[in-house]
């Protein structure tokens, strides 16, 4: 709709992606503050919660606390975000595609949990299935699209090589598949994968938006991608919704996102990556959900192998609760690492 005053009524303020930007904060922001209680007094009296496992140290006193909030600040950055975008750009809208797919799918797996009072949910082959499928579907718009498909390494000025249509396909396919399960791993304390997402959108809000700009990617020597821009505005509406959300998701928390909050952040945040060639510094902003998944695979690994735990429990996060550490103080320690560690991949900015 702005966009549209723009166009037709020549409002100049409005062809602006910033001034964009910031409305579909706030609009996103407010939306999400305002239906949160509602969806929290909804969820509760349809007892939309999820079972907690009595393994999970901190179980007690969290099997009431209402599920599925991620609908709620998904919901918000599509109303804001088509309110904000130029309708005809497909970056913008390839992106709420696969925010909207993968909630979807989350949203499924909640409710199978919350209907069936137990943590097992959609079969894990089922839901491998439909989250494989869309994020080969959003991977063959983007070649379709015409994104060039090439690899590049952190603080590297030149691409390693051409990937080509096929072999991008197969690695974005990856990288959706990695990053949407990582943030699923991690959302397992309150607000433990909210900041971190925060962080790692804000960063690669910047990252595009420097990519889109004609002058500033000259400048800064970093790949140009015509016309991606727009996607800032969709990804600063999440931002804002996820402030929204993270209202009521602080400690101790009236709302858990659910997979269908988590799943739909990783699937974005890997698009954002995606679409800013930051495949592989992903690892370093999206570091804490690295560490929280690599923490899984190596108990399993070990386990498997040795038949010995190398952690107290994983992921990572219930390793420290074991050894008694006060929730509050693992959730700010895992944003502190997550703000430090997407300070340094801004650095590739210049340090190149």
């Amino acid at each position: 709709m702005l966009y549209f005053l723009y166009s037709h009524f020549n409002i100049n303020i409005f062809q602006y992606i910033t001034f964009r930007a910031g409305v579909s904060f706030f609009i996103a922001f407010l939306l999400s503050v305002f239906l949160m209680p509602w969806f929290i007094r909804w969820a509760k009296a349809k007892k939309a919660n999820q079972p907690i496992s009595t393994y999970v140290p901190t179980h007690e006193g969290k099997k009431d606390t209402p599920t599925m909030g991620g609908i709620v600040f998904v919901s918000s950055t599509l109303f804001a975000s088509f309110l904000c975008i130029d309708l005809s750009n497909l970056y913008a809208l390839f992106g709420l595609l696969a925010l909207g797919l993968f909630c979807f799918v989350g949203a499924r797996d909640d409710f199978m949990k919350i209907s069936a009072k137990s943590n097992a949910g959609m079969s894990a082959r089922m839901k491998f299935l439909l989250l494989g499928v869309f994020a080969l579907m959003i991977s063959y718009a983007l070649v379709s699209l015409g994104h060039q498909g090439k690899f590049y390494l952190p603080f590297i000025k030149e691409p390693l090589f051409d990937m080509g249509a096929v072999l991008s396909i197969v690695f974005w396919s990856l990288v959706f598949l990695a990053t949407s399960n990582a943030v699923n791993i991690t959302d397992g304390l309150d607000g433990l994968a909210t900041v971190p997402s925060i962080s790692a959108l804000i960063s690669l809000s910047i990252f595009v938006y420097i990519g889109g700009h004609a002058a500033l990617s000259q400048y800064l020597l970093w790949p140009k991608v015509s016309h991606s821009g727009e996607l800032v505005i969709v990804s600063v509406a999440l931002i804002g919704a996820l402030f929204g959300f993270l209202w009521y998701n602080c400690h101790p928390a009236q709302v858990f996102m659910g997979d269908s909050g988590s799943l739909a952040l990783g699937s974005f945040i890997a698009y954002m990556a995606i679409v800013s060639n930051n495949e592989v510094l992903l690892f370093l902003i999206g570091s804490v959900f690295v560490w929280e998944t690599i923490s899984v695979i190596i108990q399993v690994g070990s386990y498997k192998i040795r038949k010995k735990k190398i952690f107290l429990m994983a992921p990572i996060h219930h390793h420290y609760e074991m050894k008694g550490w006060a929730e509050n103080k693992i959730i700010i320690r895992f944003w502190i690492i997550a703000i430090l560690s997407n300070l340094i991949a801004l650095l590739s900015l210049k340090i190149r």
